[in-house]
Parts: structure tokens; sequence; C-alpha cells
């Protein structure tokens, strides 16, 4: 082989690394969306709609990162967390603007899958403080997404 088809075909496998490489961080976020809306699934045959919006990122374990979202009195809202390490714990809960817990006594934690419920006694911004408890991974990516009726 002679060094012009050499160095093509190294461009041409470090091209193709490159996009798995791409693929599998898309992959990761997409998916931990998915479980988020898994998640929301018995909601929405309650009458929940969940908005297009969603938060995502990654933390290790023992992070925290808080959400701000503007939520109004009369209406009813669930946030889903959702992550694709199947043996990831996490976690999300509610506070007002006063540091507060604001959610009902409903919300749950299973596995890589949680939920907080609210109902607002006032609008105003509420802060949403998702978790990753504990994960094998060294960044577990997640996602939020929220319903209200």
């Amino acid at each position: 082989m002679n060094d012009f088809a050499k160095i093509l075909v190294r461009a041409g496998l470090l091209l193709l690394a490159l996009l798995a490489f791409d693929r599998s961080v898309v992959a990761s976020v997409d998916d931990a969306q998915s479980f988020a809306l898994q998640a929301a699934e018995p909601y929405v045959k309650q009458g929940f709609q969940v908005r297009e919006d969603y938060w995502g990122g990654d933390l290790g374990s023992g992070e925290k990162k808080a959400v701000r979202q503007q939520l109004f009195k009369g209406n009813e809202y669930w946030f889903w967390l959702g992550t694709e390490v199947d043996k990831a714990k996490v976690s999300v809960h509610v506070y007002d603007s006063d540091g507060k817990l604001a959610e009902q006594p409903d919300g749950w934690e299973k596995g890589h899958f949680a939920a907080a419920h609210v109902i607002p006694k006032a609008t105003g911004s509420y802060f949403i403080i998702v978790s990753v408890e504990e994960s094998a991974e060294e960044r577990t990516h997640w996602a939020l997404v929220y319903g209200f009726r």
C-alpha cells in the first residue's frame, strides 16, 4: 500500500470513529429523555399535558443541578426525571422561591426514574433540584420533562 492510501485509510478510520463517538453522545441524551417521557406515560392517561421543553445534562454521583421554572397557581404539575443508566439512583425535588419544599408527598424515586408533584400555592419561580444520588458511571446523562393540567 502506498503512503497516500495509508493516509486515506487512517483519515477514514478517524472520521468513522468521530462519527460513532458523536452519535453515542447524542444517543445518551436522547435515551435519558426517552426514559423521562416513559415515566410520564401513566400521567398522560390522567390528563397531564407534557411540555416539549425539557432540561438535560450530565452529573457525577452526588451532584445536583437546579432548574428554575415559572409555575402558576391553579395548575397542577409533575416533573419526571430519567436516565439511561440502569443502576443509577436519581431524585427530583421542588422548592419555592423562599427555599421551602413545595412538592406533594406522592413524589417517588424508582432507580433511574424519579418524579415530583407540585400544586403551587402561588404563582412564581420554583426551583427543581435534580440529583444523581448513585451511579456506576463517572458522568450520568439525565433529562427532566414536565407536564401540567
